[in-house]
């Protein structure tokens, strides 16, 4: 069972159901970068070597805490393949983040990145934020894509950009806190600057009682 403590922000992993904010986050990418990997080892602080690959659709719930709010992460971990595109897209909708995931040692799958950039555009909300994560950092001897490469992608798809290790435990934690902050400052904008109607802020998580 994970019970994390959260050096950055005095986080701790918690089973209390009530909540100050929900943010839905997508982890999409090709087929085989990770993306189920990353997700056990940030909720569950677990790694396996085994590869299945994801079956439409699957997700986690982790609570953090951050400036004395209690947030509950919905994270969805969906199929890369083609054949579940249609189902994965359906889950787009009222995302508040995503986590756009490719592999240093496979090619394909760093050419993919702008098909999947076009993706969010097209059934996610103007708001929802984006970080670009090149996965198994670890695995250097077997790199293709260089780290400038991702960065260079990056800034010209307007996202931030981490490299990251599920296997060896590398900015995974980071990757979700940042898009954590995104997500948060741009929901302050929105709110404190402009019409709900206008900006789409009308789609932000309201407060629970």
């Amino acid at each position: 069972m994970a019970s994390a403590t959260d050096s950055r922000y005095g986080q701790k992993e918690s089973s209390d159901q009530n909540f100050d904010y929900m943010f839905k986050i997508l982890i999409i990418g090709n087929s085989s970068v990770g993306k189920t990997s990353f997700l056990f080892r940030y909720a569950d602080d677990s790694f396996t070597p085994a590869f299945v690959s994801t079956v439409g659709i699957d997700f986690k719930v982790k609570t953090i805490y951050r400036n004395d709010k209690r947030i509950k992460l919905q994270i969805w971990d969906t199929a890369g393949q083609e054949r579940y595109r249609t189902i994965t897209t359906a889950y787009y909708r009222g995302a508040m983040g995503f986590i756009l995931m490719y592999d240093i040692t496979n090619e394909e799958s760093f050419n993919a990145v702008q098909d999947w950039s076009t993706q969010i555009k097209t059934y996610s909300w103007d708001n929802a934020q984006v970080l670009l994560v090149g996965n198994k950092c670890d695995m250097e001897d077997e790199r293709v894509v260089s780290s400038e490469r991702g960065r260079q992608l990056a800034d010209h798809l307007g996202f931030e950009f981490f490299e990251a290790s599920a296997k060896d435990n590398i900015n995974v934690k980071q990757t979700f806190e940042r898009l954590v902050d995104v997500i948060c400052e741009k929901m302050s904008e929105s709110l404190d600057t402009a019409d709900p109607a206008v900006t789409g802020a009308k789609h932000l998580p309201t407060p629970r009682a």
